[in-house]
C-alpha cells in the first residue's frame, strides 16, 4: 500500500487512515451538517455561531455544497 510505505505507518494503520478519509469525504451535505452541529453544540456554541460555521465550513468542503441558508439549516438539523 502506498501510504504505509510513504509514511512509514503500519499497513493496518495505513488502511484505517485511508478508509477515515474516505469516508470523511464522501459524506453528504445533510450528514455533514448534523454530525457538525451535534459536535459544535458539545463545545458549548450556540445555534446562532453554529449556523455561521456550518455556512463557512461547507464552502471549504472538497465538493462544494449547494449555499444554504440558516433555515435550510436548521430544517437539515431538526427536519
Amino acid at each position: 500500500m502506498h501510504v504505509a510505505g510513504s509514511t512509514g505507518l503500519a499497513t493496518a494503520t495505513a488502511a484505517r487512515v485511508v478508509a477515515d478519509v474516505l469516508s470523511y469525504l464522501d459524506e453528504g451535505v445533510e450528514d455533514f451538517v448534523r454530525r457538525r452541529h451535534r459536535e459544535l453544540q458539545q463545545r458549548d456554541h450556540s445555534n446562532a455561531e453554529i449556523w455561521v460555521l456550518l455556512t463557512a465550513e461547507l464552502d471549504q468542503r472538497r465538493f462544494r455544497a449547494p449555499a444554504l441558508t440558516e433555515r435550510q439549516l436548521r430544517r437539515i438539523v431538526y427536519g
